[in-house]
């Protein structure tokens, strides 16, 4: 899997990100299926071959299709045209960095 160059061109894609995110998220009201989707997309690590794990597959049909992922098709589309503002950043990070850090961030825990 290829390494992003972390340059000033990526920096500014990821501030273009989580700025659209935030807008996404905000006006859609859909932080619950983000942070399902990140978790998904990690839940495929499996530990004996260290394989697996948070890459972006999730965002193909073999997987969004399996019946555990039922409905995340609709985060996926939703990211869609983020990701597509911002092509020097992986599915991988735009579904985990960002969506796990946005959700956290905001949640309240009583």
């Amino acid at each position: 899997m290829a390494v992003p160059v972390v340059d000033d061109e990526y920096l500014k894609q990821i501030e273009k990100a989580r700025r659209d995110l935030r807008a996404l998220i905000s006006s859609m009201n859909c932080a619950p299926i983000m942070l399902r989707l990140a978790w998904h997309d990690a839940g495929t690590f499996d530990s004996a071959t260290k394989t697996g794990g948070p890459n972006g597959s999730i965002r193909f049909e073999e997987e969004y299709t399996h019946g555990a992922n039922a409905g995340l098709k609709i985060a996926i589309d939703l990211l869609e045209p983020i990701k597509t503002k911002v092509p020097k950043i992986t599915y991988a990070n735009l579904y985990q960095v960002h969506c796990c850090i946005f959700v956290a961030g905001r949640m309240v825990i009583p």
